[in-house]
């Protein structure tokens, strides 16, 4: 896919998000913006250290911030520009979020091999049946958890998403 120049500007705002917040320790070495219509309309830089927030990457604090200013869970019509390619977590959250497109800079290798941050552990984790995790996942209550969602399914009032 051709990379033209408003996609690097956007990128590079990224880059930058992810430089001020590590230098102001905010967080690790991470940015990203969220743009509609050739205009930011989200940003955020990892603050997991600063908020004790563990899901406080900067994917995730970006897209709170759009759809806040959007006042929707949805970013269709969106780009995500990324310092770094999305560990799964933030990967996850951009599938629910649903934007148009994701470009990012540094690849998660280059995260693992120059600054130690290695997610290739909860890839493996994800391809185990729930039980065999290292932080094992017991089901339990089914049927009772099952009746929330035939209540759901019933509900006409609801909000599709």
């Amino acid at each position: 896919m051709h990379i033209g120049e408003e996609d690097k500007f956007f990128l590079r705002k990224a880059i930058q998000l992810a430089r001020e917040g590590m230098e102001n320790n905010i967080g690790g070495p991470f940015g990203a913006v969220i743009v509609k219509d050739g205009k930011i309309i989200g940003k955020g830089s990892n603050n997991v250290t600063s908020s004790n927030d563990p899901t406080a990457h900067a994917e995730v604090t970006a897209i709170r911030d759009a759809c806040k200013n959007l006042n929707d869970f949805q970013l269709e019509g969106c780009t995500l520009y990324t310092s770094c390619e999305p560990c799964p977590m933030c990967l996850g959250a951009i599938y629910w979020a649903r934007p148009s497109r994701v470009f990012y800079a540094a690849t998660a290798e280059d995260a693992d091999k120059i600054a130690g941050f290695d997610d290739s552990f909860i890839y493996k984790e994800i391809s185990l049946p729930p039980q065999k995790r290292s932080i094992p996942a017991i089901n339990a209550l089914r049927e009772e958890g099952q009746e929330v969602f035939k209540v759901w399914q019933d509900k006409t009032d609801k909000i599709e998403y």
